[in-house]
């Protein structure tokens, strides 16, 4: 049995694009939205990767009596920036248990945290595979979805040479986002109208934000 984090930084706005959030109440609402759609994503991925090697996932922070407590907590106590860093209330209560260079390690997502020359590399092949015109003419070859970066199209071709029938494509949700937002969320911020990419470093107020 393995516990794993999975809901925290919904319930608490934990990723960085939080500091953006305009004011408590979309703060609140926005981690609503992430809550009701975490079936569909961090929790279907431990459940599916746990589950294939035969171990069971326990998320503690998705405990419903956690929830029904940590969700009425005033949202205005939630919000980051100023001095405030996110996810601040589950750092304040574990910092005397962990050293302060982990509970105060600012929020890095899964695909950040495993070293950002992965990611750069990611994209570096991404442009030499995916020609200009390819990602122009995206749509037609995906009406679904359709990618809007050469790194997501190099995804969309590895995922469609496993399941290429569309109704495979039609089973994963989609969208706009940028540092795992919400669609809604991207209004927070008009130069994230401008991405999509779903890296922490696309937030500017991260410590290594893109240049």
């Amino acid at each position: 049995m393995v516990l794993s984090g999975e809901g925290s930084d919904e319930v608490f706005g934990g990723y960085l694009y939080f500091h953006k959030a305009p004011n408590a109440k979309e703060l609140h609402e926005e981690t609503v939205r992430k809550l009701l759609a975490l079936h569909m994503y961090d929790c279907a991925r431990a459940n599916k990767a746990m589950s294939a090697w035969g171990v069971e996932a326990r998320v503690p922070f998705l405990d419903k009596k956690f929830l029904d407590v940590a969700m009425r907590i005033n949202p205005q106590d939630k919000m980051c920036g100023n001095g405030k860093m996110e996810k601040h209330i589950l750092r304040e209560c574990f910092e005397s248990y962990l050293p302060a260079s982990v509970a105060w390690r600012q929020k890095e997502q899964f695909s950040d945290g495993v070293g950002y020359s992965w990611i750069d590399t990611l994209k570096e092949v991404a442009a030499q595979q995916v020609s200009d015109q390819q990602l122009e003419t995206a749509r037609f070859r995906f009406p679904y979805n359709t990618p809007t970066s050469k790194e997501a199209y190099l995804y969309r071709e590895i995922f469609e040479e496993l399941f290429p029938l569309p109704s495979a494509a039609e089973c994963v949700p989609g969208g706009p986002s940028v540092a795992c937002s919400s669609a809604k969320a991207i209004e927070w911020d008009e130069a994230f109208k401008k991405m999509d990419d779903p890296s922490g470093r696309a937030v500017g107020v991260h410590q290594s934000a893109y240049k």
